[in-house]
C-alpha cells in the first residue's frame, strides 16, 4: 500500500480519536475532586418565622439574605443575587434563596419582591418574617465577617447546605499569596454588592457543592476535602 492510499485513513482515524481524546482529558477524575469546605456546623434552623408556606434549612440548599426593616435599601444586593446566582442556578434540585426582614416590614419585603418579579416568578425565592431575637439568632449562628446594621440588615449573603452546614472557603488566598505562604483567611459569606465575588467565587463555590451532591447521588462522591488537606499541608510547611 503506497502513501497516497495511507493518507486517508490516518486523517480519519485522527479526526476521530481526537475529540475523544479532549473529551477524556476534560472528565473529572473522583481523585482531583474537591468538596467545598464546611466552615460552620451550629446553623439554627429557621424555626417560627412567618412565611407563605413551609421553608426551612433541612434538606435545602439555601442562600440566607438579611434585608432588615427597609428591605428596598438593599435592592442592589437582592438584584445581583438574582441575575448572578438564582437565574444561574434556578432549576437544581432543592435550590432556594431565603431573604429575612423583622415583623412589621411585609409592606416593603412586598415592594422588593415586585421589584424583582418584574424579572422572574421567584418560585424558588422564599421571604420570611421574625422578631428582630430571632433574626440575631439565626445570624449569629453564621459565621460571618461583620455584624448585622441597626436595620438587621447586611450585604453578606451565606450558603448553607441541606444538613443544615454552613459552606464556604477555609482559604481563600490567591496563588500569589500561596506561594508566598502568607498568613490563612477564609471565606464564610459573600458580598453581593461585590460583584466579581458573587460572580466568580460565590458562583464557582455554588457549582462545586452542587458536583458534590450529583456525585452522592451517582454513589461516586469521596468524602475527604482535598482542600481542608491541602490547608493542614500549607500549616505544617
Amino acid at each position: 500500500m503506497n502513501k497516497a492510499s495511507l493518507k486517508k485513513p490516518v486523517i480519519l482515524g485522527i479526526l476521530f480519536f481526537l475529540p475523544v481524546m479532549f473529551l477524556l482529558f476534560l472528565y473529572p477524575s473522583n481523585h482531583n475532586y474537591n468538596t467545598l469546605d464546611i466552615v460552620n456546623e451550629s446553623v439554627l434552623e429557621l424555626n417560627d418565622f412567618v412565611s407563605d408556606g413551609d421553608v426551612k434549612l433541612e434538606d435545602n440548599i439555601t442562600i440566607l439574605n438579611f434585608v432588615g426593616s427597609d428591605p428596598m435599601s438593599k435592592s442592589t444586593t437582592a438584584l445581583n443575587l438574582k441575575e448572578l446566582i438564582y437565574d444561574k442556578f434556578l432549576g437544581f434540585k432543592r435550590f432556594q434563596v431565603v431573604t429575612i426582614a423583622p415583623v412589621g416590614s411585609e409592606a416593603d419585603v412586598a415592594q422588593l419582591r415586585q421589584e424583582l418579579l418584574d424579572y422572574d416568578s421567584l418560585k424558588y425565592w422564599k421571604f420570611i418574617t421574625g422578631a428582630p431575637s430571632q433574626i440575631k439568632q439565626v445570624y449569629n449562628s453564621l459565621k460571618s465577617k461583620s455584624n448585622l446594621d441597626s436595620n438587621l440588615a447586611t450585604d453578606e449573603v451565606f450558603i448553607i447546605d441541606t444538613e443544615i452546614k454552613q459552606r464556604g472557603r477555609l482559604d481563600d488566598r490567591t496563588d500569589n499569596e500561596l506561594a508566598k505562604k502568607s498568613e490563612v483567611y477564609g471565606l464564610s459569606s459573600y458580598n453581593c454588592i461585590e460583584v466579581s465575588e458573587i460572580k466568580n467565587k460565590m458562583s464557582e463555590d455554588l457549582r462545586i457543592l452542587f458536583t458534590e451532591y450529583r456525585q452522592k447521588r451517582k454513589g461516586n462522591f469521596d468524602s475527604s476535602s482535598r482542600r481542608s488537606q491541602d490547608l493542614k499541608a500549607n500549616e505544617q510547611d
